[in-house]
């Protein structure tokens, strides 16, 4: 079993019996893989996805190159972030972003230090987004797979690196609950087909096909989840396979938009439909609308972020010329990227490494020039944010 499994007990995923004949599972059934979808009932989604995605593109047309590539950066952050914690991983944001920036050669000022870990999901995201017209292959995966886990390791688990499974310790099942009286959600493909499963797979996703391609990365995803060929990982390599036909879509290798980042706000949904989905027939057009609506609620949340680059960007614009300290400038720069919690002196010495009595000499400074203000409240602990 796998980490990603984890990650559907956590939660919450339900058994349901489908009415789906004699076969428990899709990729059982005598049609496998042929997928099917009512065209016609997916056109209403599909053309509201390619308004709101015009929408952004029109705004970002309008910002120039310099505040694009901020807002690339800051989505892919979120994605890598996001694509993590959907397994139940959560990742140090300034080492992730350190890690993006250095790739893409954004100047964010101080690099945080970043390990093996951050960078290798760095590296798949980055490799699927930025080099979206190259083909996929078996050894492009692998390579993607043997970034996620640089010690051989998912959790306290020894695992296949760069390989598929081999389910010498039994079938690869999703389950939930006690180890016990796990329940069994969705039980993978045997290992013995995987090689001509995953090579059907890649000569179709390759090759020009006749779905439109938004459609088409809604279908890799469940296709390559549904294979799970992989000992543990699959949910974030099918995210990134998802996101390599999302950039190809889209003519661009730079995201403004975080499919990953949706999943995460929506994860009960996403497992309860792809449950659905992995059991009932190849009739995939339940599973394709959740996706348009998961995709197009993302380019709306992407609004979002790139509201939060343009005031980021005036406020350094307004406070260029006033000479700040390399502390200051990088506790300003993590409340404007969004701290979580209340800014105090303590947290600030912490963060920057200094001193308490310097940590309150900065912030002293800030509150004197108007940078900052004291939060509402107060008590033993003073809080501050960023003035108006």
């Amino acid at each position: 079993m796998c980490g990603d499994c984890l990650a559907f007990a956590e939660n919450g995923w339900h058994n349901r019996r489908m009415n789906s004949g004699d076969y428990k599972y899709v990729w059982q059934r005598p049609d496998w893989p042929r997928w099917q979808f009512d065209l016609a009932q997916l056109a209403g989604p599909l053309a509201e996805v390619s308004r709101a995605q015009g929408i952004l593109l029109g705004r970002l047309a309008d910002i120039g190159v310099p505040l694009r590539e901020q807002a690339s950066l800051a989505t892919l952050t979120e994605d890598v972030l996001k694509t993590s914690e959907i397994e139940g991983e959560k990742l140090d944001a300034d080492s992730v972003r350190s890690s993006i920036a250095r790739r893409l050669g954004v100047d964010i000022g101080a690099l945080a230090p970043v390990d093996r870990h951050v960078d290798g999901v760095v590296e798949m995201v980055l490799d699927a987004t930025g080099h979206c017209t190259a083909p996929l292959t078996s050894e492009r995966l692998f390579g993607w797979h043997a970034a996620l886990f640089p010690t051989g390791y998912g959790g306290l688990t020894r695992i296949r690196v760069g390989a598929f499974r081999d389910d010498a310790n039994g079938p690869m099942q999703v389950v939930s609950g006690p180890i016990h009286r796990q329940r069994v959600h969705f039980e993978a493909p045997p290992a013995e087909r995987l090689d001509a499963e995953v090579d059907r797979f890649l000569e179709w996703f390759n090759a020009s096909t006749t779905e439109p391609p938004l459609l088409k990365a809604g279908l890799a995803h469940l296709w390559f989840v549904t294979l799970h060929p992989f000992d543990d990982g699959n949910g974030r390599v099918a995210r990134a396979v998802g996101d390599l036909l999302l950039a190809r879509a889209d003519g661009s290798p730079q995201r403004f938009y975080s499919l990953s980042a949706q999943i995460q706000r929506e994860r009960k949904d996403y497992y309860d439909i792809l449950e659905r989905t992995q059991k009932g027939t190849l009739d995939v057009t339940e599973w394709l609308s959740w996706f348009l609506g998961a995709l197009n609620r993302a380019v709306d949340n992407a609004q979002h972020t790139l509201d939060a680059v343009l005031v980021k960007a005036r406020f350094w614009q307004r406070w260029a010329p006033t000479p700040l300290n390399e502390r200051q400038v990088k506790l300003l720069n993590r409340l404007l990227d969004g701290f979580e919690g209340k800014l105090t002196s303590s947290k600030w010495a912490a963060i920057a490494k200094c001193s308490p009595d310097t940590a309150l000499r900065d912030i002293n400074e800030l509150v004197a020039l108007g940078v900052l203000r004291k939060g509402a409240g107060g008590g033993r602990s003073t809080a501050y944010e960023l003035a108006p």
